[in-house]
């Protein structure tokens, strides 16, 4: 029987990647839901961007669309492949899959729907950072009503997005079962490493949070994850 094109019932090896593909497509369902409604919130009640502090440099400029694409091509790559090829991946995307010898395919199935589970859990530290950065959320740059966020994920590591982005990235390499976000997550690393210093200057630049910010710099040395980066 075929429904929209898709044969059903659906094979072993295709639950899977219906699983994942699904995860995934929620994934992008739930971060443009939040970036819209916090983007409202953060206009409305922190004001608007001030042009002066963003940054001036080519590099500035174009870093938050670099990891932009790093993060989001691979999996909606990985979504549209499948989803066209009814949920089987294709020759040219199962070239890049991890090596299946150390594995049987019933522990790889388990392990990449833990995977899927482990996303879905994943949220609700990406809500709390949300949550607490509230009306400061901003790609780059500081807003008129600026102020230091300390609380939540903030009190022990200083870029709780980026570290979800991170872990997300992660478990899509062993969603995906695929070197490609493996690559992916390294490009977005090197990238948020060269991003952190140019968003920390530019914070410290701003008269209103300038020493609050130093401080609490001192009190949160950890970047990324906390006693790692």
């Amino acid at each position: 029987m075929y429904i929209a094109g898709l044969e059903l019932p659906l094979s072993p090896s295709q639950w899977p990647e219906v699983l994942v593909v699904l995860s995934t497509a929620d994934y992008f369902r739930y971060i443009i839901t939040r970036v819209k409604q916090l983007a409202v919130i953060s206009e409305s009640r922190g004001g608007r961007i001030r042009p002066e502090s963003m940054p001036s440099t080519f590099l500035g400029r174009i870093i938050s669309p670099i990891h932009g694409l790093a993060i989001f091509i691979p999996p909606l790559v990985y979504v549209g492949a499948l989803t066209l090829n009814r949920f089987q991946q294709p020759e040219w995307m199962a070239r890049f899959a991890f090596s299946t010898e150390m594995i049987d395919s019933a522990q790889r199935s388990a392990l990449r729907v833990v995977a899927c589970a482990a996303s879905f859990a994943l949220r609700s530290f990406s809500d709390s950072t949300f949550k607490h950065l509230g009306d400061q959320w901003h790609t780059i740059g500081r807003r008129e009503k600026s102020r230091v966020v300390k609380t939540g994920p903030f009190a022990w590591v200083r870029h709780p997005g980026y570290s979800s982005v991170l872990l997300q990235e992660a478990l899509w390499c062993i969603m995906f079962w695929s070197y490609i976000p493996l690559v992916a997550l390294g490009i977005t690393a090197a990238v948020f490493a060269i991003k952190m210093p140019i968003e920390e200057s530019v914070i410290q630049k701003d008269d209103a949070v300038k020493d609050e910010y130093r401080k609490y710099m001192k009190e949160v040395p950890a970047r990324i994850f906390p006693y790692v980066w």
